[in-house]
């Protein structure tokens, strides 16, 4: 219909039986239709939902381990790890220290490392390993394709 006044358009959508719909009012003049306001709601609460439904949340899983971890409990670890990963979650992965564990960081450090090469071929390193009191923890995300 082009640029008219308000009080057109009003009088317009009163003839119609319909409603004065503004589309977009950051544009210059204001864009409105002639239209049903409830079927205008409607749509715009699909579209909504319909958005919701194709977003993903990546949560940040939690790993936690201590620097002597036996053999076969750390592959049951990894095993989760790739399977948090797959899913296309976040794994924070964290060694707890204690006692006299607290003096051998090193071993917190290489384990971490060793975990982060095996998961290389579906994750990649975020943050770098750092220890925080008796933890120490790195990220590990999914790699992107």
């Amino acid at each position: 219909m082009g640029v008219v006044s308000r009080t057109e358009a009003l009088s317009r959508a009163e003839e119609a039986g319909l409603d004065l719909v503004e589309v977009a009012p950051g544009a210059k003049p204001p864009v409105c239709r002639i239209m049903d306001y409830g079927k205008f709601k409607y749509e715009q609460s699909k579209k909504a939902q319909e958005a919701r439904k194709k977003q993903t949340i990546i949560q940040v899983k939690e790993i936690k381990m201590r620097p002597r971890t036996d053999v076969h409990d750390l592959n049951v670890k990894k095993k989760r790890i790739r399977k948090f990963l797959s899913d296309g979650n976040k794994v924070k992965v964290t060694v707890r220290f204690r006692g006299r564990e607290n003096a051998h960081p090193e071993l917190g450090l290489e384990l971490l490392d060793r975990i982060t090469e095996e998961m290389s071929d579906i994750a990649e390193r975020e943050t770098r390993p750092m220890k925080h009191g008796p933890t120490m923890h790195t990220i590990l995300a999914p790699k992107k394709d």
